[in-house]
């Protein structure tokens, strides 16, 4: 499949320690995460448009939360909100279970939350795909994709408390700037 180039440029937010916000708000690049739970596969992982949302985050695992903000151009993105790239996913599977050792275990997305929050499935098909098409000589720049999460807000809604629009950035020339941002916390 060709690659799509997006020629748009998002504002999106990492949640992190303050120490990692001032390391990088000085100059020192961001650490891509490459844990084997990591929803989107390798990358460094950005909240578009969710400040409070990337808050939230680092509220929950650090002692001193910070939020750092970058202006992104996704580049040659992997957008799974688009069923161009959607597509190719069930192939993916098929191959990545087919590459495993016969009596190996399949991944699981896993966790104790309903959103099954440990995505090692997800994180492996991707990372498998994405060097399957290295290999092939394509690359992507980002990926980008919608995760309902969360409780409802209202009983019978479809809208949950913490859908969001994750941003996995594989290609760090992709991150233009970044910023201190001025958050409304409440």
């Amino acid at each position: 499949m060709p690659a799509v180039k997006y020629d748009r440029t998002i504002i999106a937010y990492h949640g992190c320690d303050a120490s990692t916000a001032e390391r990088v708000l000085s100059g020192d690049p961001f650490k891509p995460s490459e844990n084997d739970y990591d929803w989107l596969g390798p990358g460094i992982y950005f909240w578009e448009f969710g400040a409070d949302r990337a808050m939230r985050f680092a509220r929950g695992k650090t002692k001193k939360p910070a939020v750092v903000g970058a202006i992104i151009q996704l580049g040659k993105c992997f957008d799974l909100m688009d069923t161009k790239f959607t597509d190719d996913l069930p192939d993916a599977y098929d191959a990545f279970k087919k590459s495993l050792p016969p009596d190996a275990p399949l991944p699981q997305n896993g966790g104790k939350t309903p959103d099954r929050r440990l995505r090692r499935l997800d994180c492996a098909v991707l990372t498998f795909y994405f060097d399957a098409l290295q290999t092939a000589g394509m690359t992507y720049d980002s990926v980008r994709c919608a995760f309902i999460e969360g409780k409802p807000v209202f009983p019978g809604g479809g809208i949950h408390r913490e859908t969001h629009i994750q941003i996995a950035v594989r290609n760090p020339a992709c991150i233009l700037g970044v910023f201190r941002p001025m958050l409304d916390v409440r």
